[in-house]
C-alpha cells in the first residue's frame, strides 16, 4: 500500500512538471501583443517566466517610513504603559492585602490576652511583654506603609 502511495505520489509530480508548456509573448504586425503556448513563425518572440510569484514591491518615501516608525514606537509605548499600570495595580493589591492581614492582626493581638504564636513550627503563648511588642509592631508597620490604603 505505501509503495502504491509513493508511486502515484510521484508519477502527479512528475506529470505537472510536463505538462507545464513554456509561454510565448510576440508582437504581431499591428503592434498587438500576443502570448501562446506555440510561437508562431516569422515573428520575434520571448520567452515568459512563470515562475514569478510576487510583483515587486514599490519603494516607501521617506514620509510613510518615518510614520510606520513612530505608529511602531506608538504600539511599543502603549504595550509598555499597560505593562505598567498591570505591575502598580497588582503591587497595589498586594499591599491592600497586607494591609488588611497587619490589621486584622493587630486587632487579635489588642482584643486577646491571651494568644498563641507560632515559634520555631510549634505553638507558644506569648507573654505580655511580647504581646505588647508585637502590638508596637503591628501599629509601626500601619503607620509605615498602610497610611493611605483602605
Amino acid at each position: 500500500m505505501r509503495r502504491l502511495i509513493t508511486t502515484a505520489s510521484l508519477l502527479l509530480l512528475f506529470s505537472s512538471l510536463a505538462l507545464a508548456a513554456p509561454i510565448y509573448k510576440w508582437v504581431d504586425a499591428q503592434g498587438i501583443t500576443h502570448f501562446g503556448s506555440e510561437p508562431p513563425s516569422g515573428h520575434q518572440v520571448e520567452r515568459v517566466s512563470t515562475n514569478t510569484f510576487q510583483p515587486p514591491l514599490p519603494e516607501k518615501s521617506a514620509e510613510q517610513l518615518a510614520a510606520e516608525a513612530e505608529q511602531a514606537s506608538s504600539k511599543q509605548q502603549a504595550q509598555i504603559d499597560r505593562d505598567v499600570r498591570k505591575k502598580v495595580a497588582e503591587e497595589a493589591a498586594a499591599l491592600k492585602k497586607y494591609c488588611a492581614n497587619v490589621r486584622h492582626n493587630l486587632a487579635q493581638l489588642e482584643n486577646n490576652p491571651r494568644v498563641l504564636a507560632e515559634v520555631d513550627g510549634k505553638p507558644t503563648r506569648l507573654s505580655e511583654e511580647e504581646r505588647q511588642a508585637r502590638i508596637k509592631e503591628m501599629k509601626q508597620a500601619i503607620l509605615e506603609r498602610c497610611t493611605n490604603v483602605q
